[in-house]
Formats: structure tokens, C-alpha cells, sequence
């Protein structure tokens, strides 16, 4: 049987080897969900479902340490962020719980018309049947409650894959599951072949397929869906910013201080390795060098290194190709005439610096794709009609911010921007897990977070009643 090894980003070194799912093994994981979810008398009552969480929750705060040196460990992410990811994850179970009870339907009017009388009708939501779901490597805890979570609250089975990079912490959940008292069969963590895991995914008893990852895959997945098939696909981004001229009055100092802290986090935090991270920051064109300048002064600053320290800011790439991707898409930038301001080298076989390009061409890798890793691009502008033509000019649509004093300029931007969420004064990887989270486009379809996963992953069933008692 072939193996999978796992390895710490930062070092290399083998953490574990799993064995690859053979085929028989991720057909019985199917088949054990498929047959859960036809049987009515197996299903889990919403009682038993909310008490199974509220168990998880208790065994995962009690591991919180564990968890996120696990997390850390095969995903690359610092320790500190890698803590606030596991605290999000038992927030996201504790969201479920509480919206379980939310889960409900209509009344239907009756009775408007001579054919509609005598009747009363109601709707109610129902699972939507078994949820097949495949993670990326970039939260490997967190991105796991998110597509198990929603799936088991509303009463479905769900088989899930995560990225082979990144599989431990989808086990250990799967586990802590289990030993919350769920019942086998209701979450089973797979790890096989990519010809056996299309398979799953494209089965006509699959009712709802998940995806997080390269829209390449996902797209392709997605055409190949057994017909009546829902799915949620979240891809990735270039996320864009606009910065209006109000930043830069002096009675704004603070403001501008503030808007450089968090355009550093939101384009360095773990690296860039995520898919709303900061990408593209478009400044009025006698202020551009100005905020490029104190962008790259703080990210010349921040730890880069060894993920499992807690004073590393900035952690590894996944892998080394992803290095060499990074290394050669900023050096293409260079040749293209972008000024790099800090950064634009590795640190070591893993770590690449924190980089501030000011000016890219508009053509170049870093402007036209998700760069996905720690590059800030700053751009000129000379209107703000021009900005957000470039904003949009890409396939991807996501989430995009403005920075800006002027409460108009915030709403006509924000309105003007092709994006799923616009934040204002904030970064663009801003995220609570019980928003709505999704991209558009390119970008994806279907919206995550919690309750609207939730939502997603029921289907309404209507029921008209008959009687000569009804008026």
C-alpha cells in the first residue's frame, strides 16, 4: 500500500506517513454514508447532534495546545495564528450549535382563492443528503470544521478529503468526533488516489460536493457533477484595495498608521497563503511611493522563520516549488519594471522575505494572477475611475477593501467593486465564521461560513394538508 508523508514546511523534516485510502476503503466510507442517510430510523435527532458538539467543543478546548502545534506543524502557519485558527474552530462548532435550532421553515398561504381553499401548507428543511467535501492545506483545521460542520448539524453524512500536505488535523477532528460520541459513519477523513476522490465526488449519490482549492480543479470537478448535484466551490483571489486621497491629510496621521498595520497583516499573515490575503493596493499617484515605503518598513521588520516559535510573524511556503513559483514571478516583475522595495529574495529553501513591489506592470504574474505567498503590490493611480477599472480588470471576485475618510467614496466604491464583501478601513482578509464567505466568478460559487453552509446544505420540503375544516 503507497504512503503519504507529511512534512513540516518549515525544515522538512517527516512529521508522519499515512497510508493512501485504498479504493475499497473510500467506497465503504461512501457507501456507509449513503446508507445512513436512506435509512430515517438512523438519522440523529437535532438533540443528539447539538450534544455531540457541545462534547467537541469541550475535548478541543481541552486540547487546544495540541491541536495547534499539530496545525502548525504540517500547515507552516505561525504559532500564534495557528492558536487563533483553533479558537476559531471551536467557535465554528459552537455557531452550529446554536444555529441548529434555527433551522426551520414557512406557512404557506391558503385560502386566497376558490382553488386554494380548504387547505393549509407548510414548508420545513430537510438534509440535503450525503455531502462529499475536498480541503486545501492553508487553515487544515479550521477550513475541516467548515466543510464537516454545516454537513453533520443539518443531519447529513459527509466524507471528507483534506489536502495531502496538510491531513493530520482532519483525522485528529474526525477523531475527537468520534469520540464526542458521534456514530460511525457520519464523518468519515479519506485520504486516496485523485482518480478515486473524482469518483466520489462525481457518484449520483453524492447530493453535495465542497471544495476549497485552485479553481482549475474545482471548475473541472464541477463539470463533471452528476446532474441534480449542489455544490460550493471557493477558489482563490487577487484581492484589490483602493486608498483615496482622505488617508493622507495630515489631521489623518493615526489613520494612515493604522491603514499600514493592517495592509501588513492582511498581506504577510501566513505568508500570503491566503485567499482574500492583500495582493493589489491602488494609491493616488503622489502618494503611492509615500505608502509603499512604510509598507515595506514594516513588513523589513517583521520574524520570518520557524513556524512553531511564537515570536515568528512569518512562516514558510508549503513547499520549495512554491518558493521557486514566488522567487520566479517576483524576478519576472523586475524585468518588467516593478522597484522592489524590500524583500524580492529567499531566506532559506522554504522562506521567501516579506516583498513590497511598487508599480508592476499591469501584465505582469503578480498583477494578473493569486500570487499566494508574501508579495504586496502598490500601484499608481491618477483617478479613482482608473482604480477600480484595474480592480476589476481580473477574473477573480472575492473580497477587496477601501481605505478611505469619506463616507460617500466608501459607499461608491463598495457599490462599484465586482466583489462578494467590501471592507472599509480594514484589510481585506478580514473574516469571522459567521459571515458569509465566498467568491464569485472565477473566484467561485456558493457562499461558506457556518449558518450559510448550513443553509446550503438543506433543501426545502413543502407539505399541503386538505381538510373541510380548513377555511
Amino acid at each position: 500500500m503507497s504512503s503519504i508523508s507529511v512534512n513540516n514546511p518549515f525544515d522538512q523534516s517527516l512529521i508522519k506517513e499515512i497510508p493512501q485510502t485504498p479504493e475499497s476503503e473510500a467506497i465503504k466510507a461512501m457507501n456507509a454514508a449513503c446508507e445512513l442517510f436512506d435509512d430515517r430510523k438512523r438519522w440523529l435527532p437535532a438533540y443528539e447532534r447539538i450534544e455531540v458538539f457541545e462534547r467537541v467543543v469541550d475535548i478541543m478546548t481541552a486540547r487546544i495546545e495540541e491541536l495547534t502545534i499539530l496545525a502548525a506543524s504540517e500547515g507552516g502557519k505561525p504559532y500564534i495564528d495557528s492558536k487563533v485558527e483553533v479558537l476559531r474552530a471551536i467557535n465554528g462548532v459552537k455557531l452550529a450549535i446554536e444555529h441548529i435550532p434555527a433551522i426551520k421553515g414557512e406557512e404557506i398561504p391558503m385560502g386566497h382563492t376558490l382553488s386554494s381553499a380548504n387547505r393549509m401548507a407548510f414548508t420545513r428543511r430537510e438534509p440535503i443528503g450525503p455531502v462529499v467535501s475536498v480541503s486545501a492545506f492553508n487553515h487544515p483545521l479550521n477550513l475541516i470544521v467548515h466543510q464537516t460542520v454545516p454537513a453533520l448539524a443539518v443531519g447529513c453524512p459527509v466524507v471528507i478529503k483534506p489536502a495531502a500536505l496538510t491531513p493530520l488535523s482532519c483525522f485528529r477532528f474526525v477523531e475527537i468526533l468520534r469520540e464526542a460520541g458521534l456514530p460511525e459513519g457520519w464523518c468519515s477523513a479519506i485520504l486516496p488516489s485523485r482518480q478515486i476522490t473524482e469518483q466520489l465526488v462525481c457518484d449520483s449519490r453524492t447530493n453535495f460536493f465542497s471544495f476549497i482549492g485552485s479553481a482549475k480543479v474545482g471548475w473541472m470537478l464541477q463539470s463533471r457533477l452528476s446532474p441534480g448535484t449542489r455544490s460550493a466551490l471557493e477558489h482563490g483571489g487577487a484581492a484589490p484595495v483602493i486608498v483615496d486621497e482622505s488617508m493622507f491629510q495630515d489631521s489623518q496621521r493615526s489613520k494612515l498608521d493604522d491603514m499600514v498595520n493592517s495592509l501588513t497583516k492582511g498581506g504577510f499573515y501566513h505568508a500570503g497563503q491566503v485567499c482574500v490575503s492583500v495582493q493589489r493596493i491602488y494609491v493616488p499617484a503622489k502618494y503611492a511611493t509615500k505608502l509603499a515605503e512604510r509598507i515595506a518598513e514594516a513588513a523589513s521588520v517583521l520574524k520570518v522563520g520557524d513556524q512553531l516559535k511564537q515570536d515568528t510573524e512569518v512562516g514558510p511556503l508549503i513547499t520549495q516549488k512554491e518558493l521557486e513559483r514566488v522567487e520566479s514571478w517576483v524576478s519576472s516583475a523586475e524585468q518588467q519594471g516593478a522597484n522592489i522595495l524590500c524583500g524580492g529574495k529567499r531566506i532559506s529553501d522554504t522562506c521567501y522575505s516579506p516583498t513590497v513591489l511598487l508599480n508592476p506592470s499591469d501584465v505582469s504574474e503578480v498583477s494578473q494572477m493569486e500570487i499566494f505567498g508574501p508579495v504586496v503590490c502598490v500601484y499608481a493611480y491618477e483617478s479613482k475611475d482608473n482604480a477600480i477599472a484595474r480592480a476589476n480588470s481580473l477574473p477573480f471576485a472575492f473580497q477587496a477593501s477601501v481605505f478611505t475618510q469619506n463616507l460617500d467614496d466608501a459607499l461608491d466604491s463598495s457599490q462599484r467593486l465586482n466583489a462578494t464583501a467590501v471592507m472599509v478601513n480594514d484589510h481585506t482578509a478580514f473574516r469571522v465564521d459567521w459571515m458569509p464567505f465566498g467568491g464569485r466568478d472565477t473566484s467561485g460559487i456558493g457562499m461558506g461560513g457556518i449558518p450559510y453552509s448550513m443553509h446550503e446544505m438543506t433543501q426545502e420540503k413543502m407539505t399541503v394538508i386538505k381538510s373541510d375544516v380548513l377555511l
